[in-house]
């Protein structure tokens, strides 16, 4: 018996596009792009992008100020080995924002505070009130790009409902909003206007700004242009037993670079639940497979992708492999992954030593990017290590605590090594555009799939036209 594992190999961390067509526009490091090149669809946004506010009664001064702010400069006082200093948002995207027309901002009655504190029920009356005040801005649409909502600490009582309701109150506005097709951007008081690294706050918001006026910030720079990625999830509707009531079924589309600016949403039928996870019909996995090929080719002057990459967080039953099969036969090759998020699986670093010496474990985490087979079909990746060259010193381990942990992605199908398949995770990783970090743990195809479960499965009235990220965002 032997204790070897396989022999593992590393991906380097992967670049990212700051320019459509200059090749020298690139670097690992998000935010310094930016800095350095600019927006990758520099142009193609509304200058000055408007922005409209809701606030609580007697403080949209403060929220004014905020968005002032946000053309100001700022150094950081936290991650100062990741982040930047924030030189303001003219000088990072290169266009301006300002505060929308006189009409376009709103303060609630000064009696909501009053009413939060006699009510049983707060989660519902701060809700009524600020959906009331987003309808009241809807006559208004074409004089703003993008909504302001200032939640001040002192509403927590109405942020969640009891033990026995699932409301969160983030989750509500965005169903509501995103149904309207309106970007919002919500500032919780205690994360935003009284966060006491500002640099970092603007970074961030900055950010979530530019992108939910319709820009692109970055993309990735050393993707093969001809394969697709696509995210699943799944929103399960619950009625007053624990029976599920429908299913509610996402596909987003990535295209090679990375960006996935639309997905479609529609209520599956034929869907069998097992331990509160919901498997799709043969049928029904065709149908989501083929919206998401027109959603592709809508998009790609009516081209197929060559090779399709489709992620979930459950295994793929026999009946959804010959779906989606079934579905993408004009495509040459097709991997359907399993990615696993919650392993057991740990790394320790090791330097070698000469000789038959035993190495030690090093000071520094697993380089991200390590890759280890433990299968023929399934393997270990660390999205989440140690990356070279982002600041002055040589090693950068972002969160700088506890010992990473990899994901486990198991191939349903497909076929060859897993130097692409990781490649592509580990790239994807890096285009969650809703934040201001190096890369997120999980793809972007997983991570943007939870949001969309959460807020869809609030949604009432799904239609068949395709959805922008952004207005979930």
């Amino acid at each position: 018996m032997t204790s070897e594992i396989a022999p593992h190999i590393w991906l380097p961390e992967p670049r990212l596009a700051f320019h459509p067509e200059r090749t020298s526009d690139r670097d690992i490091h998000p935010l310094r792009g930016l800095l350095r090149f600019g927006p990758y669809s520099s142009g193609l946004v509304p200058d000055p992008i408007r922005v409209a506010t809701i606030s609580p009664a007697g403080e949209s001064e403060r929220l004014f100020g905020f968005v002032r702010e946000l053309n100001t400069a700022s150094k950081p006082t936290e991650r100062r080995d990741y982040l930047p200093e924030w030189p303001g948002f003219q000088r990072v995207f290169g266009l301006h924002m300002r505060g929308a027309a006189r009409g376009c901002h709103i303060e609630l009655d000064q009696h909501l505070e009053s009413d939060l504190a006699a009510t049983a029920t707060p989660h519902i009356v701060l809700a009524a009130r600020l959906l009331r005040a987003v309808q009241s801005l809807e006559a208004r649409r074409a004089d703003f790009d993008v909504l302001f909502v200032y939640i001040p600490r002192r509403w927590a009582a109405g942020f969640t409902g009891g033990s026995s309701d699932d409301f969160d109150l983030h989750d509500h506005l965005k169903a509501a909003t995103a149904a309207r097709r309106l970007p919002v951007q919500l500032l919780r008081e205690d994360k935003a206007l009284a966060y006491p690294d500002q640099a970092s706050v603007m970074w961030r918001i900055g950010l979530a700004l530019y992108v939910k006026a319709g820009g692109i910030p970055w993309k990735l720079a050393d993707a093969d242009p001809e394969t697709a990625h696509i995210g699943i999830s799944y929103a399960v509707r619950l009625v007053q037993s624990d029976r599920p009531r429908f299913v509610t079924c996402c596909s987003q589309v990535f295209d090679a670079e990375g960006a996935g600016l639309e997905f479609v949403a529609y209520d599956a039928h034929e869907v069998e639940v097992q331990r509160d996870n919901p498997f799709l019909s043969r049928t029904e996995m065709f149908r989501v497979m083929t919206r998401s090929m027109d959603l592709y080719r809508r998009r790609h002057a009516g081209r197929s992708p060559r090779r399709v990459m489709v992620h979930k967080t459950t295994e793929f039953k026999p009946e959804e492999m010959d779906g989606a099969m079934e579905a993408l036969h004009l495509c040459e090759t097709v991997d359907l992954l399993q990615v696993v998020e919650d392993v057991g699986w740990r790394g320790v670093r090791i330097d070698g030593r000469a000789g038959d010496a035993k190495g030690k474990p090093t000071a520094f985490p697993v380089s991200r990017g390590t890759v280890i087979g433990i299968g023929a079909r399934e393997a270990l990746l660390w999205t989440h290590g140690d990356v070279r060259g982002i600041g002055d010193r040589n090693s950068y381990f972002q969160g700088g605590r506890s010992t990473p942990r990899p994901l486990r992605l198991v191939r349903h199908a497909g076929h060859g090594s897993w130097d692409d398949t990781c490649r592509a995770a580990l790239g994807l990783a890096k285009m969650n555009w809703n934040n201001d970090a190096l890369y997120d743990p999980l793809p972007v195809t997983m991570s943007y799939a939870k949001v969309l479960a959460r807020v869809v499965k609030r949604m009432t009235g799904l239609g068949s036209a395709p959805y922008q990220f952004r207005f979930f965002m």
